[in-house]
C-alpha cells in the first residue's frame, strides 16, 4: 500500500526527518483483472453480467425483427395463394 522513505538533510545543526508516502501499484485487487489462482472479482462478474444482458438483449431484438418479417411474408404468401386460386377458378 504505502511505504515510508526517510530522507536526512544536512546542513543545519538539527537533521529534521521528512517523510514522504509512496504508493505501489498492485496487478491484483478490485481493478477487474483475473487473479492468479482463476477467481475473478465482483467488478469483473458484473462487467460479464452486463455484456450477458445486453447481448441477450440484442438477440431478442433480433428474433423480434425476424417475427415480424417472417410474418410480413406469410401474409404475402397467403394473398399470392388467394390470388392465384381465384385465377384458376376464372379458368
Amino acid at each position: 500500500m504505502f511505504a515510508a522513505r526517510r530522507a536526512l538533510t544536512t546542513g543545519s545543526k538539527r537533521s529534521s526527518l521528512r517523510v514522504m508516502a509512496v504508493r505501489f501499484n498492485s496487478n491484483e485487487g478490485a481493478t477487474g483483472s483475473v487473479r492468479p489462482n482463476g477467481s475473478s472479482d465482483n467488478f469483473t462478474k458484473r462487467e460479464r453480467a452486463q455484456e450477458d444482458f445486453y447481448i441477450k438483449k440484442q438477440q431478442a431484438e433480433e428474433i423480434a425483427a425476424l417475427k415480424a418479417q417472417l410474418a410480413k411474408q406469410k401474409k404475402q404468401l397467403d394473398r399470392l395463394e388467394k390470388q392465384n386460386s381465384e385465377e384458376t377458378e376464372k379458368n
